[in-house]
């Protein structure tokens, strides 16, 4: 990695329709508005910088062979300065991906092409892109038991999340599944053994990192304040910035997660800075524990783009 500074050169080209050069005008639009629809994997780079100019060039081979299943961004950190300091590049390369208006991925250097190639087939599959796509058996089951846990039958879902694993021993969905059904089942304790026990290779999927979010939210809500008494304080007190997350906290806990999103949200409003900025991750642990087309992450996810990039 090199630290930002540097003298200024000609700006590299995309050279592909997925693949665009982005300024601070359009930095809005071709990512964050343009991560609704399709992640967007942006490359903050300078012509100065020796390892971006190995970097760039495998990355766009990398999305090319995704056709479509994500897009990339190119940024020079010299003409983009504001966008830089507003996401709190350091060094460069620098690599975030975009899905829903909010980084959900990223790295820093130099790295391999596998590494690569492996990055954009996850970041990929979080925008449900074709890595990894597949219709079989064990999909039609794992769909079976999602259906089943919705409708609260959650022994016959834990079965058919079990036999999945028994064809398939690295299946992400399923670890997912019976993460997400011991937790619904009141077993906090064993859905994080469960989760501690998947393999390495899989514990960086989504479906995975859904369920360490969930599994955060439910220690959260063991320990959740007297919802009452805190909407009490926050009314009598809307600048107590404590009491609004310890409500946000408890609202979480009893299920309504749209008005706790909305009082992090108005907590990250007045304060964004408030606690190591508490509020935005935690409004990300939220949104990491739901599906992310999810109308809730959708909404939440706008606001605070809007936010942070006013």
């Amino acid at each position: 990695m090199i630290e930002l500074g540097g003298s200024q050169s000609q700006p590299q080209g995309g050279g592909s329709e997925h693949i665009k050069d982005v300024s601070e005008m359009t930095f809005m639009q071709d990512v964050v508005e343009a991560s609704q629809q399709v992640p967007v994997i942006v490359d903050f780079w300078a012509p100065w910088c020796g390892p971006c100019k190995t970097l760039g060039p495998m990355l766009e081979d990398a999305v090319k062979a995704a056709n479509g299943a994500v897009k990339m961004a190119k940024v020079n950190v010299d003409e983009a300065q504001q966008i830089a300091a507003q996401l709190r590049i350091q060094s460069i390369p620098t690599v975030y991906a975009f899905y829903q208006g909010q980084p959900i991925d990223g790295f820093q250097g130099a790295v391999s092409q596998s590494e690569i190639k492996a990055f954009v087939d996850r970041v990929a599959q979080q925008g449900g892109g074709a890595a990894g796509d597949s219709s079989n058996g064990l999909d039609d089951a794992l769909a079976a038991a999602e259906e089943m846990r919705e409708a609260g039958q959650t022994d016959d879902a834990l079965q058919i999340y079990q036999a999945v694993l028994g064809e398939d021993e690295k299946n992400p969905r399923a670890y997912a599944g019976i993460v997400a059904t011991l937790i619904e089942m009141g077993d906090v304790d064993k859905a994080e053994a469960v989760l501690n026990g998947a393999p390495a290779e899989i514990a960086t999927t989504p479906e995975l990192e859904a369920a360490h979010a969930q599994i955060a939210l439910a220690r959260q809500a063991e320990n959740a304040g007297p919802l009452a008494d805190l909407q009490t304080k926050v009314e009598a007190d809307p600048a107590d910035h404590q009491a609004r997350y310890d409500y946000a906290l408890a609202l979480q806990a009893a299920g309504r997660t749209e008005e706790a999103v909305d009082q992090l949200l108005e907590l990250f409003r007045r304060d964004r800075t408030w606690n190591d900025e508490a509020a935005k991750t935690q409004l990300f642990t939220v949104f990491d524990a739901l599906k992310p087309n999810d109308p809730i992450v959708l909404n939440g996810r706008r606001k605070l783009s809007s936010m942070i990039f006013a």
